[in-house]
């Protein structure tokens, strides 16, 4: 098989220049797209455990662990100690973390408009649901 054939190939060129475009218009923020990912879980659903964010993002303890620290020195989230369980803690978000949500939510719908424009409205769903069957 050729290797511009290989699905692998074909998904990883993809993300590689999504990720690339998005990472740039991110960058006024100081937010990386990874880190996107763990803010919009805050956003989304409130305070959670490292291990309810890494499940929704599919990363690891350690990966999560890394991510969480830088935000926590840009003074996105802060750790909180759980009341009934000393040994386990919550990610919230600081307020500078929370107004984040309105103009990195704007550069999400534009980067997505961006990426998707070259497709009809039916190819956009299309691969929306072929992506999520993956």
């Amino acid at each position: 098989m050729e290797m511009t054939e290989c699905i692998n190939f074909l998904l990883t060129q993809a993300q590689q220049k999504v990720f690339k475009y998005l990472k740039s218009e991110l960058d006024p923020f100081n937010v990386t797209p990874v880190q996107y990912g763990v803010l919009q879980c805050l956003w989304d659903e409130g305070s959670q455990t490292p291990k309810q964010i890494g499940n929704v993002l599919s990363l690891d303890g350690s990966t999560i662990t890394g991510i969480l620290d830088r935000l926590e020195s840009k003074a996105l989230i802060m750790r909180n100690i759980g009341i009934e369980d000393r040994r386990t803690f919550k990610v919230e978000l600081t307020k500078k973390g929370s107004n984040l949500r309105e103009p990195i939510g704007k550069i999400i719908e534009e980067v997505n408009i961006e990426v998707l424009k070259q497709f009809s409205s039916e190819e956009q769903n299309q691969l929306k649901e072929i992506l999520k069957r993956i």
